[in-house]
């Protein structure tokens, strides 16, 4: 490659598999990266005109990807050149981790930019203006189109966030952060959703700036015979999410008037998120096998709060579990907002409080409310349910409200994560769906019910009602009717006991 700048920049992108970019023949320590996103930055010398690097697979297999060349003058800012971490002396790799729960990013310090012969100068010797401390540091997300896995998604995802000027203009600004700063970063997985993640580190000073190698991810492999990209969709999730959808359109319309099936409805949910939560904290049991025992138990949870109902009676305390669900869900909504990103919530004794009093104080808000309180929620949750249901079907980053939620239960470190999704076209038709289906849902039971008792009388409650009425009504032809003890006893006389002769059966005769 023929050079006319003291530095060329170079990023190759392998699809699905990873490559060796190395500045000799033979890939050696401190001069070559192994990654899917691979890049090299080599500074040239004054009489140096060509430069070249060597690209290969690890198991030399031939792969397809794309390469970017870009180059850089003396005064823009030269990523990684300050890197006392990882192998190569100048690394403008960004390295990425993920897991089920976050994703975390991390990069070498950047330095000044110098001219094409000079010294490179010192990172940490001073940290005055004059140095690389007045570096800046802006982190950037580019979401690629949801559901998406393909090769040429992903290659045209790239173009529009290979250099400085294109990620500014398509991506989403993270965080920006001074050069005293950590350089590492967590952002909350999203499995099957591609993110090119960026960094731009600019000099004030010049004003002028300079891009890290993008890196992309999709949370899942490619490669994984179990639980690999293509796997995503389990059978299981789609059979139990397509029940709770169903269920959570019937509650969503006439849950109140079917109070009994939306108390069970309401205990499911309640006891199998319970549940859920616990069995996954505690066993390593396969994913199948907890999502039964969940849907098990929660039928269990289900049947336990139609149960209390039916025997003591008391709406206050089933509205009650059935308000913390929809104080559940809008605590979740708040925090999906960017409001879950401000630096003080990744403190969990902060997050967890200003969470559980939002929880909280929407049960007691509709405590002068009761069936109102009873009906929206119905609205709500139900219409949360069948956004579920169709997640199991195609991506929608809804999912997430209540998923990073459960992630932060389940993953102690989740709250240094970003709580980062796109919303595109799907999630917008979601939440039109969401909202028509509570909306026309709530006014559709309030219209109904208007006319009708507050809540349902307990069956127990009025059994007990009406035997004292019984006990007490001296005109009521059952008052006069022995228990059902007394004729039970009184056919076992008649079972057991010998019958006495009845006598003289003829009339008299006169």
């Amino acid at each position: 490659l023929e050079c006319r700048t003291g530095l060329k920049w170079l990023h190759f992108l392998s699809i699905h598999r990873l490559c060796v970019l190395c500045i000799g023949q033979i890939p050696l320590y401190g001069s070559s990266v192994t990654a899917a996103d691979a890049g090299l930055l080599s500074t040239l010398t004054l009489s140096q005109t060509t430069v070249s690097w060597f690209l290969k697979t690890p198991d030399g297999s031939s792969a397809a990807g794309v390469g970017v060349i870009l180059p850089y003058t003396s005064a823009d800012p030269v990523p990684g050149a300050c890197n006392q971490e990882f192998p190569l002396e100048i690394d403008p790799n960004i390295y990425l981790q993920y897991n089920l729960f976050e994703t975390t990013i991390t990069f070498a310090p950047a330095n000044i930019g110098y001219g094409r012969g000079e010294s490179p100068p010192a990172c940490d010797v001073d940290t005055d203006s004059s140095t690389r401390w007045r570096l800046v540091y802006e982190l950037y997300q580019y979401f690629l189109p949801e559901g998406d896995l393909s090769e040429q998604s992903l290659i045209s995802s790239l173009e529009r966030a290979a250099n400085v000027q294109n990620m500014q203009d398509n991506g989403r600004k993270v965080v920006s952060l001074s050069s005293h700063d950590r350089t590492q970063f967590s952002f909350s997985s999203l499995p099957g959703q591609g993110v090119i993640f960026s960094v731009i580190v600019r000099d004030p000073v010049l004003n002028t700036s300079a891009s890290y190698i993008p890196v992309h991810t999709y949370a899942c492999s490619f490669n994984s015979t179990l639980d690999g990209c293509s796997d995503l969709g389990r059978v299981s999730s789609k059979v139990f999410f397509t029940v709770m959808g169903l269920a959570g359109l019937f509650v969503c319309f006439v849950g109140h008037r079917f109070f009994k099936c939306e108390l069970f409805c309401m205990g499911f949910c309640f006891m199998a998120f319970i549940f859920f939560v616990l069995i996954t904290t505690t066993t390593t049991l396969e994913y199948d096998i907890r999502l039964a025992l969940t849907a098990l138990m929660g039928v269990v949870g289900g049947v336990a709060m139609v149960m209390s109902w039916w025997r003591f009676g008391s709406v206050m305390a089933c509205v009650l579990v059935v308000g913390l669900i929809l104080g559940f869900l809008i605590s979740s909504i708040a925090f999906f907002t960017p409001l879950g990103d401000i630096p003080i919530f990744h403190n969990d004794v902060v997050f967890w409080v200003v969470f559980a009093c939002i929880m909280v104080f929407v049960p007691l808000f509709f405590i002068r409310w009761p069936r109102e309180g009873n009906i929206i929620t119905c609205g709500v949750v139900g219409g949360y349910a069948v956004v579920l249901a169709v997640n199991a079907y195609t991506y929608t980053s809804l999912s997430y409200i209540t998923l990073d939620v459960l992630k932060r239960l389940l993953n102690h470190n989740f709250s240094r994560a970003f709580i980062s999704v796109p919303l595109q076209d799907i999630d917008f038709i979601m939440i039109t769906v969401w909202v028509v289906l509570g909306v026309s849902g709530i006014v559709m039971q309030l219209y109904r019910e208007k006319s009708r008792p507050f809540f349902p009388p307990s069956p127990y409650v009025m059994w007990k009602q009406e035997r004292e009425r019984r006990k007490t009504n001296v005109l009521d032809p059952s008052h006069h009717k022995p228990s059902l003890s007394a004729r039970i006893l009184g056919r076992i006389r008649q079972l057991t006991q010998r019958t006495e002769p009845a006598g003289e059966t003829t009339p008299l005769l006169f």
